[in-house]
């Protein structure tokens, strides 16, 4: 069953140093490629594309008809999706700030009850492994629980040219291998989540949805 995948790119830097400039559009557009070939629906995000209000703003808190084009497109774009990858580079061995800062702008109940798989990169040798422990924290608190496996690409300059596809040299078929691994798991709990909600069992009875209190123990 084919699912409508949201991938963010959480990256807004398009300059050098370091070299070379976006590379963490290498890496998505490596996994738009591998989410196509197994028959799914990809669409990138990229947040140097979108337009966020200053000073910040979230999407929810705008009037009705008043919040920002951008914003109103993501947000039918999130709702409509089921599944999403987040893709980040790592800053102090945490999430990048423009992917945090995105998906900021949008409540939970927009992302609840659908899964989401965890990609960091780098251009050294550790591939954002530890932004990627922030981000598991982070994600789950969203709603969008992370699958268990997780791609990280160190040297990714070296793994990726710039159209996303394997330089030579390179073992192709592991890294694809690798990829789908994780792929492969949003996909399993994409598809068991879009049947829920299909069958109207979207488990939101007990979601918060009058007060910050509600959260609270008894």
């Amino acid at each position: 069953m084919a699912q409508q995948i949201l991938v963010f790119l959480g990256t807004v830097r398009d300059s050098t140093p370091p070299a070379p400039a976006r590379l963490g559009l290498r890496v998505a557009r490596a996994l738009l490629q591998q989410l196509e070939a197994t028959g799914h629906e990809p669409n990138l995000v990229d947040a140097l594309a979108i337009e966020l209000p200053v000073p910040f703003k979230p999407h929810f808190s705008h009037r009705q008809g008043q919040a920002p084009e951008a914003l109103d497109t993501l947000a039918e774009q999130i709702k409509a999706a089921d599944g999403f990858v987040m893709i980040s580079p790592e800053y102090n061995h945490a999430m990048s700030p423009a992917l945090a800062n995105l998906l900021n702008h949008f409540g939970s109940s927009l992302f609840s009850y659908k899964p989401s798989a965890i990609a960091t990169y780098s251009a050294g040798q550790w591939g954002g492994t530890r932004a990627a422990v922030n981000m598991r924290t982070f994600l789950s608190e969203l709603g969008c629980l992370p699958v268990s496996a997780m791609i990280h690409v160190p040297k990714a300059q070296e793994v990726l040219d710039s159209q996303g596809q394997f330089l030579d040299g390179v073992d192709a078929e592991a890294w694809s291998s690798y990829f789908n691994r994780t792929l492969l798991q949003l996909a399993w709990w994409a598809e068991a989540a879009q049947r829920q909600r299909q069958e109207g069992k979207t488990g939101r009875a007990g979601a918060l949805n009058r007060d910050p209190a509600q959260r609270n123990a008894p």
